[in-house]
């Protein structure tokens, strides 16, 4: 029977940490590595009620993409909001480790995956790592089908959960778009890079009002392009829980599950116009 440490260096294997960024965190936050494992519960955010589902599971090993503790904290009382999940986790034998910006940055990764679940034929990295040019944050790939920017936003939609952010769309509807850029998660820092790959669509979350703003004007001093599609960050990076579950069934036969938890923190969206 694995270990909490065998899982770990297998999830290593698969996204290595020096893929990392110098100020994440990645690996083990709560439990003994020594400790058994045959069942794996996966989920994008380490809240306190994807700890319950954990619980609820049998899981003895609950792996997230964002970690719990990515800014530091002074305590882990159980009535702080980082204290509740590690009482709950602890008292229950469960541990808790992540894989962020390594899994964001490795083959088979979080973009990978968000790219693969929109229908895109992947040829590279967006931005490349410096120590693999071939790998890095996120991906550019081709839509066989050159849809409408409309049809393709309406497919993001189809494939990501469903949120109250919804998927929001700047540019013109009804242009044909064939090459896209995506990055899972916060993207804006990588606008000028899509527009330097000279992608058709950047999609990507947590798009702020300027940056968006900027590239749109920036955009609309040559072609139009990138045209923007933004959606919530936690939708962007659900994709890949799937296929890290699979990944370590295969090696070493553990039992994997993934969360049917939606963990965007927005529960409604609200139009004066509603009927």
């Amino acid at each position: 029977m694995p270990s909490v440490r065998d899982v770990l260096a297998v999830l290593s294997e698969r996204f290595p940490p020096h893929l990392a960024e110098d100020w994440d965190v990645n690996g083990l936050t709560v439990g003994s590595p020594d400790s058994e494992v045959t069942r794996v519960h996966l989920a994008v955010d380490p809240t306190l009620a994807v700890a319950r589902e954990a619980i609820a599971a049998g899981a003895q090993l609950l792996i997230t993409h964002h970690p719990l503790m990515l800014r530091g904290v002074t305590t882990v009382t159980a009535d702080t909001a980082k204290g509740a999940v590690v009482h709950a986790l602890v008292t229950a034998g469960v541990a808790l480790a992540n894989a962020h910006t390594n899994a964001d940055h490795a083959e088979g990764g979080v973009s990978d995956a968000l790219a693969r679940s929109v229908g895109l034929a992947v040829t590279g990295p967006l931005v490349a790592h410096p120590s693999d040019p071939t790998l890095g944050t996120g991906r550019i790939g081709q839509l066989a089908d050159g849809p409408t920017l409309e049809e393709f936003a309406r497919r993001v939609a189809s494939a990501l959960p469903a949120t109250a952010h919804g998927v929001r769309v700047a540019g013109d509807l009804g242009a044909s778009v064939h090459t896209v850029a995506v990055v899972g998660g916060a993207g804006d820092s990588f606008l000028d890079a899509a527009r330097a790959a000279g992608v058709d669509v950047y999609l990507t979350a947590d798009l702020r009002h300027h940056p968006a703003l900027d590239a749109r004007e920036l955009a609309q001093l040559g072609n139009g392009r990138p045209f923007l599609v933004d959606v919530s960050h936690s939708a962007s990076e659900w994709a890949w829980l799937a296929d890290a579950a699979a990944y370590l069934e295969h090696t070493l036969g553990v039992t994997p599950y993934v969360s049917t938890l939606t963990t965007d923190p927005w529960t409604a969206r609200i139009s004066a116009h509603e009927e």
